[in-house]
């Protein structure tokens, strides 16, 4: 079962208080055919440990890459994928919709 979008939350905190490196990523903006609603969370450790799900698919390992460097340097980035990316299929977004999803490190 997926997690709520509040256990995930709450799940960053706990992360942070055992020390953990932590990243939350964000859907902040969906077109047309997409997996997950706006609001939706995917937290992400220094380790590639991760709850939650903004996408699916190749999405995800996308964005969980682009989480550990927001880990390591602290700078917060927005991503976009959808079909009109020329990585549209590696990104599993072959379904005619685009997303935004925001990262940033939680300390």
């Amino acid at each position: 079962m997926l997690s709520t979008e509040d256990d995930i939350l709450r799940a960053a905190e706990a992360w942070r208080r055992e020390g953990r490196a932590v990243a939350l990523a964000t859907v902040i903006e969906t077109w047309g055919s997409a997996p997950r609603p706006v609001g939706s969370h995917l937290l992400i450790d220094e380790a590639g440990g991760f709850l939650g799900s903004v996408s699916g698919g190749c999405v995800e390992g996308e964005v969980i890459t682009e989480a550990l460097d927001v880990i390591g340097d602290g700078r917060p980035r927005t991503l976009e994928f959808g079909v009109a990316d020329e990585t549209a299929w590696r990104a599993g977004l072959s379904c005619g919709g685009r997303i935004r999803v925001f990262v940033e490190r939680v300390d």
